[in-house]
């Protein structure tokens, strides 16, 4: 059996918690969970989350990115290189988070994810972020989407630890 394909996607608060309770599922099981977080870098909840058979490492930059700079191709680079070796472990789930935002940004190439995917075996993969292009919801075995109906950062409250980060 080849592992599935998960995508959490939309403009919806929830793609990388959705992703993380996947985990903590598995990892009730005893399953190997490595997370990869793209345009990350902080002490987010999950950073700080200890367990044996969870592994995660993070490859961005503490601030937002809008405008990518020479750094965020690299270290999206990076993540890439770092997910093919991770495949090499034979994890139950890799979760690739953001991935689908550094694609959408251009800073890595759409056929290096195909080619990623395609050899997972029988890992399973949880790409996350909004706007998953339309070949990756394609191969998919599932595909989710976050819709927000309402978020109270419309009215300008700030990003609540253990909610958001």
């Amino acid at each position: 059996m080849s592992g599935k394909i998960l995508v959490f996607t939309g403009e919806g608060k929830g793609k990388t918690s959705a992703a993380i309770g996947t985990a903590i599922r598995a990892i009730g099981h005893g399953k190997k969970v490595i997370m990869i977080q793209f345009l990350k870098k902080g002490e987010y909840g999950e950073i700080k989350f200890k367990n044996e058979n969870f592994e995660i490492h993070q490859f961005g930059r503490e601030e937002f990115v809008i405008h990518p700079k020479k750094i965020d191709y690299e270290l999206a680079a990076e993540a890439i290189k770092f997910a093919k070796e991770a495949l090499q472990k034979k994890p139950f789930l890799l979760i690739l988070d953001e991935i689908n935002v550094a694609l959408n940004m251009g800073l890595i190439d759409l056929k290096d994810v195909m080619s990623l995917l395609e050899k997972r075996g029988e890992t399973h993969v949880i790409l996350t972020g909004r706007n998953a292009s339309r070949e990756i919801i394609e191969i998919a075995d599932l595909v989710t989407e976050m819709k927000k109906v309402k978020h109270y950062y419309d009215a300008g409250i700030k990003a609540i630890e253990g909610l958001e980060y």
